[in-house]
């Protein structure tokens, strides 16, 4: 009589039993203490509800889930504070080939951003949008100060900019034209920096139209893109920042902060290695356009 052979374990499993660690429930309670629960469960349902997320190693999205617990930032895409969103990294093979590796990647919102700067109750007023045509005025190159009190002559979008002030009265705004937002994202953002397919013109396109669609990124959603980079950049030179927000900021990995020699350091070194704690693949170096993450690692047990 033949032995009856285990099931295999379909991807609900994986991501339950992988949540099921003591060490990761204990983390999430430290980190959400009563609200752990639901968050777990929004996680489990982001896991299941995205196909490209179930290529990722189960356990590799939760380490980065538990970057937004910290935070606590909801995961959830329609909310747009947080994002778990898999890109694909190539690796070294130990016979010199390289591989595709889905890897999940936490990428904080605009919204987020502004709901971290809230918290720390230093801002008086905080705000990021659009400028339609029409909308800008004069822009002061000594004081940085933007008119934008002119009347919309069309729904063409023309910049983006980002406004706060804080309690103590001292105020600053930013304001990207398109044209330099799309020139930007081209250079620094490693998912479309070396893409033939996605030029400066067509992000120009993208961003002038204002259209979006259902996916996160530029080509998915240049306008939440474009207002999370001057929001970023406005706040992390002239904000008033807290312990989570420099956080926030070290985590977000759409950039490379216009740290040009840091650029070319990895250009020169051709490779570098990933930390593989935790993770079931085991890829021994990465290509040199993908930033490096060093930091601690969750525990797993022997899960």
């Amino acid at each position: 009589m033949a032995e009856n052979t285990p099931a295999k374990k379909t991807r609900a499993d994986l991501i339950k039993d992988a949540m099921s660690a003591p060490s990761v429930q204990e983390q999430f309670k430290n980190a959400l203490d009563k609200n752990a629960g639901p968050f777990t469960a929004s996680l489990i349902d982001l896991y299941m509800g995205d196909n490209k997320l179930q290529a990722c190693d189960p356990k590799a999205v939760i380490m980065e889930a538990l970057k937004a617990a910290v935070l606590k930032l909801p995961i959830n895409k329609a909310l747009g504070f947080a994002y778990i969103i898999p890109f694909n990294i190539s690796v070294k093979n130990p016979d010199n080939t390289y591989s595709s590796v889905p890897t999940p990647t936490f990428i904080i919102g605009y919204k987020g951003l502004i709901q971290l700067a809230m918290r720390t109750d230093q801002y008086k007023h905080i705000n990021a949008d659009v400028v339609y045509e029409g909308e800008l005025r004069t822009k002061n190159k000594l004081t940085g100060e933007i008119d934008l009190s002119g009347e919309a002559t069309s729904d063409k979008i023309v910049g983006y900019f980002c406004y706060f002030e804080l309690r103590n009265g001292f105020s600053k705004t930013l304001y990207m034209p398109v044209e330099k937002m799309a020139a930007y994202a081209k250079r620094y953002a490693p998912t479309i920096k070396y893409s033939t397919d996605v030029t400066v013109e067509k992000l120009i396109a993208l961003g002038t139209s204002g259209v979006s669609s259902s996916s996160v990124g530029w080509t998915g959603d240049f306008t939440s893109m474009a207002l999370k980079t001057v929001t970023r950049n406005l706040l992390s030179k002239y904000g008033y920042l807290s312990i989570e927000m420099q956080q926030a900021i070290v985590e977000d990995r759409d950039y490379d902060y216009e740290d040009e020699s840091r650029n070319n350091r990895l250009n020169e070194a051709g490779a570098k290695k990933i930390n593989t704690q935790n993770i079931d693949y085991t890829p021994s170096e990465v290509v040199a356009e993908q930033q490096v993450d060093d930091s601690p690692k969750p525990s797993f047990g022997n899960n």
